[in-house]
């Protein structure tokens, strides 16, 4: 398992379309890709999921992959949300 802290940087954090931006970046790849935000731990490729958490601009969260293409689905998924998930 690989993780690495992110902070989420589009101003207004993770609701409907950079949730499903973040669960389209998470999809491809066969590692478990898991999220935490304080006790939350949530399923990146979900996007149900992902809203529900309601993380907002400046939330420090980490990111977890686990699986065979883990190193991959880290940098691809942490370069997403830094990049502000196309916003």
């Amino acid at each position: 398992m690989v993780s690495q802290k992110v902070t989420v940087s589009n101003p207004t954090g993770i609701h409907a379309r950079p949730a499903a931006t973040l669960a389209k970046t998470a999809a491809p790849f066969k590692s478990s890709i898991i999220l935490v935000a304080g006790e939350k731990r949530l399923q990146a490729k979900s996007v149900l999921n992902l809203m529900s958490a309601a993380i907002k601009c400046g939330t420090e969260i980490t990111v977890e992959c686990d699986g065979e293409d883990e190193a991959e689905a880290l940098k691809t998924v942490v370069e997403a949300i830094e990049s502000g998930l196309g916003e």
